[in-house]
């Protein structure tokens, strides 16, 4: 099997595009295409339908994904085996998780643990939602924290809390008196929007559409963290909810109730190897007590 094949399919499906996918492999969109023709016909398969210089994944693109994922962890795990082979097993505690989390969740429950542990090691990973489903199949972790669903084929999540979708205003704004917003409420502010490969914004898009009603992007941001700096600056508003809003960041904001209702779910992965770290169900049940601490959450 080509390999460099293979992690063009893997980016290609990733990214969404063959461009995306060629410039982040530093390679020409005829040279990465030929590749993934050489993967095709290697096994006699159709991996994505031509359409207008398009590539949309085929059926039998869209169940290979998890196997080549797969395959490429593994490989890329190589020197990562060896080196946990040979480390002690009073490693550091090791979690993964996106962008959004991270302020909100996941460095409030490491800070709770280091507290009463300063011997307690700690490594955080954070990688875009979309590639959290390789990094969980490379295995070297000890827990992962992720919006739910993850957009690949994953171990069963372990679910942790579920929060509505808020709005985020300047504290100060005229709107800021209504105690529940509408999009008719907004019509006339700034939509300082994720991009739709967010979860977030995938969730929200999905109900509007279901209740006849539309949000016009002016501003997008790539994490929620700068789109509530942005509206905390005085431009429009935003969606956030009470887990991944750090009380910190909240200073400046009005949060306010939003209808349609949108439900956000939280869960996390907990490594397959027979000897966990020590320290990691105590992290899981730190991220349940910052969970069961925030208003409007419920624990799952």
């Amino acid at each position: 099997m080509n390999l460099r094949s293979l992690r063009v399919f893997v980016n290609v499906m990733e990214e969404g595009s063959l461009a995306r996918a060629s410039r982040k492999m530093n390679l020409s969109q005829p040279a990465a295409s030929r590749l993934i023709q050489i993967l095709e016909s290697e096994f006699a398969v159709q991996l994505f339908h031509r359409d207008k210089k398009q590539l949309v994944p085929t059926h039998e693109g869209e169940g290979f994904l998890p196997e080549a994922l797969r395959i490429l962890a593994s490989i890329d795990e190589l020197p990562g085996l060896f080196e946990q082979i040979k480390a002690d097993v009073s490693g550091p505690l090791r979690v993964i998780c996106h962008p959004r989390l991270v302020d909100g969740l996941i460095v409030p429950a490491m800070a709770q643990m280091a507290g009463h542990d300063s011997s307690l090691k700690l490594k955080l990973e954070v990688h875009p939602r979309r590639y959290l489903g390789r990094r969980i199949l490379h295995g070297l972790y000890d827990v992962v924290v992720a919006t739910l669903p993850l957009p690949d084929q994953t171990p069963s999540a372990q679910f942790l809390a579920r929060a509505d979708m808020l709005v985020a205003l300047p504290e100060r704004h005229h709107m800021a008196d209504k105690p529940v917003l509408t999009p008719r409420d907004l019509a006339d502010v700034p939509y300082v929007a994720l991009e739709e490969t967010t979860n977030m914004r995938a969730l929200l898009d999905h109900e509007l559409a279901g209740a006849d009603e539309t949000l016009h992007v002016w501003h997008e941001m790539s994490t929620s963290q700068c789109a509530c700096r942005l509206v905390k600056a005085g431009v429009g508003f935003t969606f956030t909810d009470a887990i991944t809003l750090n009380p910190e960041e909240a200073k400046g904001l009005a949060i306010r109730e939003w209808r349609p209702r949108v439900n956000i779910e939280f869960g996390y992965f907990l490594s397959e190897t027979k000897r966990p770290h020590p320290s990691r169900d105590i992290f899981v049940d730190a991220l349940k007590e910052i969970c069961r601490r925030r208003p409007g959450v419920a624990l799952i």
